[in-house]
């Protein structure tokens, strides 16, 4: 195994570098001019001079008068030691800026992680034993419905239900406006904000889950070796969770892992709708406000958590099926 993972960290290495050329390139090549943003409009009506001065500031701070290749070796130098830059939108470094969104995401998404699987994978297994009958339909036109409905339409009906026919959670925001609250009780608000859009996030997402656990169970359930443990006279809770379920992990665990990139991800609709400050609305503000060091250092993030993902994938295989080698 050691050779494998040396293996797929070299091939990790060499991905990351090319996907970082491609996007330093599609990054150069969107229209606009990040040195402007940086100087103020008011001052190129008042004072052109100054204007231009301060423009010519800006863009040798950013680099915009090297070459391209310059560019991206002192970009990647500079992201190599851990800096990544400085956010010409928010005026400081972007290490500062999205620390709170990532707070924010990952408490979101891990939290939707634990409630997804912890009610979707029963559900799917029940549904798979008991298929064709009245609970399996209603388990089946449920999850059809969560993952067909787009997530903003999804996001109308929670708050038109839970925020105003019946007003139990805040629409919007991560903490009380205007209140100072600490300790537990700052933690108790912020978990009360989070309650909608975890409600969402949730119901969105159990769908396409329960339905891999569901198939992958129904395929193990017909194998041979589940009729030879029913014929042996064993239990049929022993049968299904120590015999099927475990022969069906690898689809789940492809599943699993995928989602691991996910708890970074963050949802751009989600997070714009409930005006929660995460990951995804912050890139989103980044690409439209040109501020290249920001969502180049975010796709760089995602890139790195999404191959270490795919590692973890191909471990996971390994510990769920020991029948599985790594060569």
């Amino acid at each position: 195994m050691a050779k494998y993972l040396l293996k797929r960290i070299l091939y990790m290495v060499f991905v990351f570098f090319i996907v970082s050329i491609v996007m330093f390139a599609i990054t150069k090549a969107v229209p606009g001019d990040p040195a402007r943003n940086m100087v103020s409009e008011q001052l190129a009506a008042t004072d052109p001079e100054r204007y231009q001065i301060a423009y010519q500031n800006a863009r040798e701070a950013l680099g915009l008068d090297d070459p391209i290749p310059i560019q991206y070796v002192k970009w990647m130098g500079q992201t190599l030691t851990g800096n990544f830059g400085y956010s010409n939108q928010y005026k400081k470094p972007v290490v500062e800026v999205v620390g709170t969104p990532m707070l924010n995401t990952v408490a979101l998404n891990l939290a939707s992680l634990v409630l997804v699987f912890a009610i979707a994978i029963p559900l799917g297994i029940v549904s798979a034993v008991k298929q064709k009958s009245v609970f399996d339909q209603a388990v089946q036109v449920g999850s059809i419905i969560g993952y067909s409905l787009p997530t903003f339409v999804i996001s109308l009906v929670f708050i038109f239900l839970f925020a105003i026919k019946i007003p139990i959670f805040p629409i919007s925001g991560t903490s009380t406006p205007g209140a100072d609250y600490t300790g537990l009780r700052a933690f108790g608000d912020y978990m009360y904000h989070m309650g909608l859009p975890l409600l969402v996030s949730t119901f969105c997402s159990i769908g396409g889950i329960l339905r891999y656990v569901r198939a992958a169970m129904i395929d193990a359930l017909r194998e041979d070796y589940i009729r030879t443990a029913r014929a042996k006279g064993l239990r049929e809770k022993v049968v299904i969770y120590s015999h099927a379920f475990r022969n069906a992990l690898i689809p789940i665990v492809t599943i699993v892992t995928s989602w691991f990139v996910s708890i970074f991800g963050g949802s751009v609709v989600i997070e714009s709708i409930f005006l929660w400050n995460g990951l995804g609305n912050t890139m989103l503000t980044a690409l439209r406000n040109l501020d290249s060091p920001l969502y180049l250092a975010m796709m760089m993030f995602y890139v790195v958590i999404t191959l270490i993902g795919n590692l973890l994938m191909d471990i996971a295989y390994c510990i769920a099926d020991p029948r599985v080698k790594l060569q």
